[in-house]
Order: structure tokens, then C-alpha cells, then sequence
């Protein structure tokens, strides 16, 4: 029975330390987007609570897990409820196979996962679930059609971006995370030609996974009025909140292992080397956001099917005529 406790209580210690990462850096990305987007539209941003408004985050959750969580009338009280849930808890568990690098000797790894890459996509396939619950549980049209274009953007765009992940495969020959980030120590996979097209290839498809600005047509504030979410307050909204922002660092994370060496660089520490990574590729789509304007929902999925997926396709051929020379 020893060995099955010990196991247990350092699953829970993992478990915890994931969770509070996920929770600061979520506050933290909230504050950046706030000043990057100030900054590109030469404003301060906040500035009042804490330094430079660094608490401001702090503060937005205080409100929120103090606001009333209402129930609007006529609701699908199951798909409803259920929503949040599955807006974040899939997210949350990819974390499992993410490889931070190392300190002290010590893998920040949760599980070196053999099939790591299948794990990511399969967990990643289900986040669409709770954007499609809540827009059909809200009892409200707007909401319902959110969810619909929800759907149908992710289904559309897992496919190119499923396509680019599978080319860092073949170059890796594994699906282990770790195994990537070790076929990398020699040369980044983003500075091979038709590997930096890959790249660009995931990180427009893993903007339109999170639905981020130009891609953000299921939330659309001025047609939709906030989309999926329009009927959710306090914490069950603070949680789409939560899942938009951690899916955000998760595809930068994925990005940044797939074909930017993860960990590996020289002089720093591994760990801030992966952090560097990610969170310049977030701070990249946060810049997108604010400078380019929303597409409509008929260019949005004419760019899926007729350029990303073609171009796809097309590279994973050439990836595969290379390696077979």
C-alpha cells in the first residue's frame, strides 16, 4: 500500500503546482494583452492597482468570484452547467505531456506520455464540446449561433493544424514530446523550408482553435453580442475566460516544442528558455489580434478548406519525399 499512497499524493502535488501555474500565468496574459493592446494604440493600459496595474488581474477575479451566478430562464439546465467544464478541463489536461525543460536536474514533465501528440489532439478535439454546450443550452439565438460557427471553425481547422503537427512527427519519428524537443538539439525544425511552412501553417490554425482575432466569429461583439458566452456571469464566465487564455498558452507551448526546440537553447536554464518560446508566440498573437480586423464567417472557412488544407497536404508530401531520399 505504500507505493500506491506515495504515487497518490505526488499526483495531488503535480496536480496543484499545474493548477497554480495555469491560474498566475492566466492572470498574468490577461494583464499583458491589456498593455500590448495599449501600447499598439499608445494608451497606458491599466496603471492603478499595483505597478503598472500589475493587480488589476488579481482584482477582476475577486469581482468575479463575487458576482452572482445566474441562471437565465428557459436554459438547458445540463448542457448549460456543463459547459465551463468542458472549456477548461481538457485544456488543463494537456498539461500532463508538456515538457518545460528541467531545473536542478529535476524533468518539469507530469508524464513523458509515448503517444504525446495523440493525447494533445484528442484532448484538444473536445474543447469545441463546451463552446457548441453553451450556445445550445443558453435558450438565446445568438448564443446557439456562436456555438454553430464554433463548431464548425474548429472542425475545419483541426485539419491543417492536426496536418502540421504530424509533419514535425515524421521529422522526429516519435510522438513523445520530449523525443521532439531532443530531434531538435542539433537544428530547430522552423528553419527547414518546408518546416517554417508547417509552422505558419499551426500558428494560423491554432489562432482559429482559440478563437482569436481574425478568427473570432463565435464570439463577434458586434454581431453576435458576445456570442457563446452571452448568458454566463461570475465564475462560469471567468472560466471560458480561464479556458480562452490557457488554450492560448497551450497552442504557443505546442508551437514552440513542435518546431522552436522547446526547452533547448544555450546560456539560460531550460525552463526559461520554453517560457521565452511561449510567451513571445503569445505575445505574436496578441499583436495579431490587435491589428487585424475580423473576417467574415464565408472567408473564414474558404481559407480553411481552400488554402491551409490544400497547402497542407501538399507539404506533408514534401515532407515525406524529403525523408524518403
Amino acid at each position: 500500500m505504500i507505493i500506491p499512497v506515495l504515487t497518490l499524493i505526488i499526483m495531488l502535488i503535480v496536480g496543484a503546482v499545474v493548477l497554480g501555474f495555469i491560474a498566475v500565468s492566466a492572470m498574468f496574459l490577461i494583464w499583458w494583452e491589456r498593455k500590448v493592446s495599449a501600447h499598439i494604440q499608445t494608451r497606458y493600459g491599466p496603471m492603478r492597482v499595483g505597478w503598472h496595474g500589475a493587480l488589476q488581474s488579481v482584482a477582476d477575479v475577486i469581482k468575479l468570484l463575487l458576482k452572482e451566478n445566474i441562471t437565465p430562464s428557459g436554459v438547458d439546465r445540463l448542457s448549460w452547467w456543463l459547459a465551463p467544464f468542458f472549456a477548461v478541463v481538457p485544456v488543463v489536461m494537456v498539461f500532463v505531456c508538456i515538457p518545460f525543460g528541467n531545473i536542478f536536474g529535476i524533468e518539469l514533465i507530469a508524464r513523458d506520455l509515448n503517444i504525446g501528440i495523440l493525447y494533445i489532439m484528442a484532448l484538444t478535439s473536445i474543447c469545441v464540446l463546451g463552446i457548441f454546450m453553451a450556445g445550445w443550452g443558453s435558450n438565446n439565438k445568438y448564443s446557439l449561433l456562436g456555438g454553430m460557427r464554433s463548431a464548425a471553425q474548429i472542425v475545419s481547422y483541426e485539419i491543417p493544424l492536426v496536418l502540421a503537427m504530424v509533419t514535425a512527427v515524421m521529422f522526429a519519428g516519435s510522438l513523445s514530446m520530449q523525443k521532439i524537443v531532443e530531434a531538435q538539439k542539433g537544428l530547430w525544425f522552423v528553419f527547414q523550408p518546408n518546416m517554417a511552412i508547417a509552422f505558419a501553417i499551426f500558428i494560423i490554425a491554432g489562432t482559429a482553435e482559440v478563437n482569436r482575432t481574425p478568427f473570432d466569429i463565435p464570439e463577434a461583439e458586434s454581431e453576435l453580442v458576445a456570442g457563446f458566452h452571452t448568458e454566463y456571469s461570475g465564475m462560469k464566465f471567468a472560466m471560458f475566460f480561464l479556458g480562452e487564455y490557457t488554450n492560448m498558452f497551450v497552442i504557443s507551448a505546442l508551437a514552440a516544442t513542435l518546431f522552436l526546440g522547446g526547452w533547448s537553447g544555450p546560456f539560460l536554464p531550460p525552463v526559461i528558455w520554453f517560457l521565452i518560446k511561449t510567451y513571445g508566440l503569445v505575445t505574436f498573437m496578441m499583436w495579431i489580434r490587435w491589428t487585424l480586423p475580423r473576417v467574415r464567417v464565408d472567408q473564414l472557412m474558404g481559407f480553411a478548406w481552400k488554402v491551409l488544407t490544400p497547402v497542407s497536404f501538399a507539404n506533408l508530401i514534401v515532407a515525406g519525399w524529403i525523408l524518403m531520399k
